[in-house]
């Protein structure tokens, strides 16, 4: 079973992650007709943006209908997580329509760290040890964490949904344990009703991505993204500040211990389990000494990773959409370009704290991406991320707003370039990392 020869996409999401998406999908000449439900200020370059909540199933049915679409994409874990893909399947009008993304099942592999951790255990993935606490039980992991099973520094993460910021890494026992209840209590809402305190791994990471049909899958290229709002990685963690591929220490020794020992077992426990699984696989790594862990799992493509994957994919994605939509992805063949991406994001003063929205954004126009690949001068690209239109002019709508992402020849080549454009954008509290990447040189 094929797409048709053209295709009418929608593309679910608002953000930086849905840019390059809608960048990647608008160079395919099997596309019709893209749109983007929300999108954004950049994304409008690519096709059409449409005013619809990802989470609205109802309405997105009655768009998917009006316009013919062929395929949905989805780019965010919310929509996934609150079960798009079972809306369409339990839907006889839209059955037929192909979901890129697993099922509300198979999507609580991000939805809950405790059942993340669980999978991991039953199908044999290497990971850090783990001990999950409620309200009922917190006196336990208080304990647990004075015990001999962890040491400082202490992890607690938030099983639910935080928007990439429901992780702590404390030093301090008293302190963690005082964290653990305010956590508890209510410190991310909902996403921490249930904590996952988590032994500490030792080491750097990477985040390595997988395109499955649910039975085979390819590996696509791994990024190195920077957490924490401040340089030489310090400060809160943030959705993340930018983002290095290729990664220099992921060498194919190392990323075939990572096929073998993470990616085939997780494959395969997807198709014991029978989870309906066509979509994309997030898995954050830590390499420990040579020796690859896994620290999560994300049902989607990571952002702002995705903004420097999709530029080294040089394969028609909608090729490749195909192939995971209809269990044909082992014919599919994906080709790279050797080159390094390098995406550097800009965010509002404040974040991930308060920040002011709606400020007038300048020197957009001559660096924006469009429809026909890396832009000719200097091969760089301005992915919007948290950006609207007010009164025909581009404003700031979230806390990352831009992330701009060129190709070099290595890595200071590459981040050079974006650096260099950043300079000439300019917004009221602008601000970015400035050690992109140098901590792999």
């Amino acid at each position: 079973m094929k797409l048709p020869q053209t295709v009418n996409i929608l593309l679910l999401g608002s953000g930086g992650r849905e840019h390059a998406f809608a960048w990647k999908i608008a160079q395919s000449p099997r596309l019709e007709k893209l749109f983007i439900a929300p999108g954004n200020a950049g994304t409008r370059s690519c096709g059409v943006n449409a005013d619809l909540d990802p989470s609205n199933f109802p309405a997105i049915k009655q768009f998917v209908l009006n316009n013919y679409i062929n395929l949905v994409v989805v780019g965010p874990e919310q929509p996934l997580v609150e079960g798009v893909k079972d809306y369409f399947l339990n839907d006889s009008e839209i059955r037929h329509i192909p979901v890129i993304g697993p099922s509300q099942e198979a999507a609580r592999l991000e939805g809950s760290k405790e059942y993340a951790k669980a999978f991991m255990s039953r199908h044999g993935v290497p990971t850090a040890a783990y001990f999950t606490v409620t309200r009922d039980n917190v006196e336990e992991g208080c304990a647990f964490l004075a015990s001999d099973q962890v040491q400082a520094p202490y992890v607690l993460k938030a099983d639910g949904l935080a928007a990439g910021k429901g992780v702590l890494i404390i030093n301090d026992l008293a302190e963690a344990q005082a964290e653990l209840r305010a956590m508890l209590e209510g410190k991310f809402g909902a996403a921490s009703k249930k904590v996952v305190i988590e032994e500490f791994l030792s080491g750097i990471e990477v985040s390595v991505f997988v395109a499955t049909d649910g039975k085979s899958y390819k590996i696509l290229p791994e990024a190195k993204d920077y957490k924490r709002i401040g340089e030489g990685d310090t400060g809160p963690n943030t959705g993340g500040m930018g983002a290095v591929s290729p990664v220099p220490f992921a060498t194919p020794e190392f990323m075939e211990k990572v096929r073998t020992r993470i990616v085939e077992p997780t494959i395969r426990g997807i198709r014991e389990e029978e989870l309906d699984y066509t979509g994309f696989i997030f898995i954050g790594l830590m390499n420990c000494g040579g020796e690859p862990k896994v620290i999560e799992y994300n049902v989607r493509m990571g952002d702002p990773e995705t903004e420097v994957v999709l530029p080294r994919i040089t394969s028609d994605i909608i090729d490749l959409f195909e192939g995971i939509a209809h269990g044909t992805l082992e014919e599919k063949t994906i080709t790279v370009t050797p080159r390094t991406a390098a995406t550097v994001v800009c965010v509002s003063g404040g974040y991930p704290g308060e920040y002011a929205k709606e400020l007038p954004i300048q020197g957009l126009s001559t660096a924006t991406a469009g429809e026909s690949g890396m832009e000719s001068e200097g091969e760089t690209i301005v992915f919007h991320a948290g950006t609207a239109l007010k009164g025909g002019e581009t404003v700031t709508a979230g806390g990352r707003v831009l992330a701009v992402t060129s190709l070099g020849d290595s890595i200071p080549a590459a981040t050079e370039r974006s650096y260099g454009t950043i300079e000439g954008i300019t917004y009221e509290g602008k601000y970015c990392r400035r050690d992109i990447g140098r901590d792999l040189l």
